[in-house]
């Protein structure tokens, strides 16, 4: 790449195909290190997924043991600190591969995320020395405190509080957290607290046998009954001095940067899941009988397979176009800054990604196993089907790392105030968009080419998010955050556009650089493409229509808003149809 590519510059610029990293390119290693963590799942965790769910005493414990001795614990770990080092693509890899298996899903991204990475990438070198090792190898589990009862998606409002104590040597800490991964065996805690009456928090590293540690038992919960979580309760816990993550009051930061990375990597846990999922799903469908045809034959279910196949591709376009992005960001800053810190500056400057990732990819997955379960019929509503567990575990995911629609408001939040900065020219563009709509005539949509004609289409999508923003913006100013509903409109627009853009461009480089048969690839383009157009068109409409009360101003905007999304006609059963069949032909998941 000429130029490193800044979070949310997918709105004012669009892209080559040749500059994006799709999932056609991993190399050899990369390959061999999903297929251990393909053969861990294979031989420990999926023959053992009742136990695990029942959370028999010390079983999941040692299954992180295994993953230790294998190695998959410390992949994004330095190698001086017993790791292999390897790149933020290949952790994605690991974590789409890890994604699949239930509920220790959730215990291996606990552990290996937001359990280790705070301090790796926030301790200084001695916390680093003593922890990193020990998790990296599965010695120790790691775990994250801090949502509060009364603190959730506004985590500063926390009431747990530090008092340095006395003699100096301690902060004693006092309060609550709950819903807190990993806790029943957990060794190493990163928690949040305010010092004294401190405004903002700071982080600690605490461990398990400090004094004043107390835990209530495991919650009963809808899904992911494996992944051990429970409240803590902080009595006079003694912390040492020297365990404070980073500096005072930085403790927020932290905070922020981790729920960056836990999005983006959200975002690739769901692909395995998703993955696994359509192939239950393809595997039933030729089995099962109605009429005396396979149901596989009908339209309706076929329907259904290619629908699940074409958000889950997409979704991984989109999420490995976003980790080759933080690793060109590493790469190029690696000279002026530690690593770690770069991969934390990485994290801010794609914050824009790393929501779409984990809002599209949480309702991608919800779509596929909600799907999985009717195309099972009855069946799917039995225990006895690996489609029900699927089912109640990706309830989660809507709620993880920052709810969806507080993840809706970050996208809208983030693109506005690099907008305001002119960080690059979102606005600008936007006003021309503004006052170039009188003189728009007819459908945008004439480009000749078949990957022009999509790139002119996406391009033109990305002209109504912006036209909108920039209306929304002049029109409510200062208080433009309170208006959710129309945000959450702009919002959805924004995600399908860099969605839908990374697919083009995926299967673009698959067909026209790398040379690869790309042809039902195209199908699954053509049906996002085209679905794209209408509901980008739906979404703008629902926002002018919330705030244009002047006839003509308004009728101005949905000139605009028909002209710019057009889409060339698509036969979507037809498409659909060769891509369900293609599933069907091969049993499985085939993209």
């Amino acid at each position: 790449m000429e130029k490193l590519v800044k979070g949310g510059e997918f709105m004012v610029q669009d892209l080559e195909a040749k500059d994006i990293f799709i999932p056609e390119e991993f190399d050899e290693e990369q390959k061999m290190i999903a297929e251990t963590c393909r053969d861990f799942l294979d031989t420990e965790v999926m023959p053992n997924l009742d136990r695990i769910d029942k959370q028999e005493e010390g079983f999941v414990r040692g299954l992180l043991d295994k993953a230790g001795e294998l190695g998959i614990l410390g992949i994004s770990t330095p190698e001086e600190l017993e790791g292999f080092g390897q790149s933020f693509v290949t952790s994605m890899l690991a974590s789409e591969v890890m994604g699949s298996a239930y509920s220790f899903a959730v215990t291996y991204s606990c552990h290996t995320g937001i359990g280790s990475m705070p301090i790796l990438y926030f301790g200084n070198e001695e916390q680093k020395q003593k922890y990193i090792p020990k998790l990296s190898t599965g010695e120790w589990a790691g775990a994250y405190c801090l949502t509060e009862p009364g603190a959730g998606s506004d985590a500063n409002s926390g009431k747990t509080k530090a008092t340095l104590s006395e003699d100096g040597k301690h902060y004693i800490l006092n309060g609550q957290k709950m819903w807190i991964t990993n806790t029943g065996f957990a060794d190493v805690f990163t928690v949040f607290a305010k010092i004294d009456n401190d405004r903002v928090l700071s982080a600690f590293i605490v461990e398990r046998n400090f004094p004043g540690l107390k835990f209530n038992p495991e919650e009963k919960k809808l899904g992911i009954k494996g992944s051990s979580t429970r409240q803590i309760f902080f009595e006079d816990c003694k912390v040492p001095v020297e365990n404070m993550l980073w500096d005072r009051g930085k403790g927020f930061r932290i905070a922020l940067d981790i729920l960056h990375m836990g999005r983006i990597k959200l975002g690739g846990n769901v692909i395995g899941a998703a993955k696994m999922a359509i192939d239950q799903s393809v595997n039933y469908s030729n089995e099962r009988k109605q009429f005396g045809k396979e149901i596989s034959t009908f339209g309706a279910i076929k329907y259904k397979l290619a629908e699940q196949a074409i958000r889950t591709y997409a979704n991984e376009s989109a999420v490995y176009r976003a980790s080759r992005n933080v690793d060109e960001f590493v790469e190029a800053n690696i000279d002026s800054m530690s690593k770690e810190k770069a991969i934390v500056k990485a994290f801010e400057e794609y914050a824009v990604e790393a929501a779409i990732l984990k809002v599209y990819g949480s309702e991608m997955l919800d779509y596929v196993v909600d799907e999985g379960v009717q195309i099972h019929g009855g069946m799917g509503y039995s225990a006895e089907m690996p489609i029900e567990r699927g089912y109640r575990d990706s309830r989660i995911n809507r709620i993880f790392e920052g709810t969806n629609e507080i993840n809706r408001l970050v996208t809208i939040d983030t693109l506005n105030k690099r907008g305001a900065k002119k960080d690059y020219d979102l606005y600008g563009q936007g006003e021309a968009i503004v006052a170039g709509l009188s003189k728009l005539e007819g459908c945008s949509c004439c480009v000749e080419g078949y990957y022009e004609n999509k790139k002119e289409t996406v391009s033109n999508f990305k002209s109504v998010a912006k036209m909108l923003l920039t209306a929304v913006s002049k029109t409510f100013g200062r208080k433009m955050m309170t208006e959710q509903e129309i945000l959450n409109n702009i919002s959805n627009i924004v995600m399908r556009i860099y969605v839908t853009e990374s697919t083009l461009l995926r299967v673009q480089k698959k067909d026209e650089i790398l040379g690869l048969d790309a042809s039902i690839n195209k199908n699954m383009l053509d049906v996002l493409v085209y679905d794209s157009a209408e509901y980008i068109r739906k979404e703008a409409k629902d926002a002018i229509n919330s705030f244009v009360e002047n006839d003509d101003e308004r009728k101005l905007f949905m000139k605009g808003i028909n002209h710019y999304t057009c889409a060339k006609d698509v036969n979507v059963k037809a498409a659909r149809q060769s891509i369900a069949n293609k599933m069907i032909e091969e049993n499985k998941y085939c993209f």
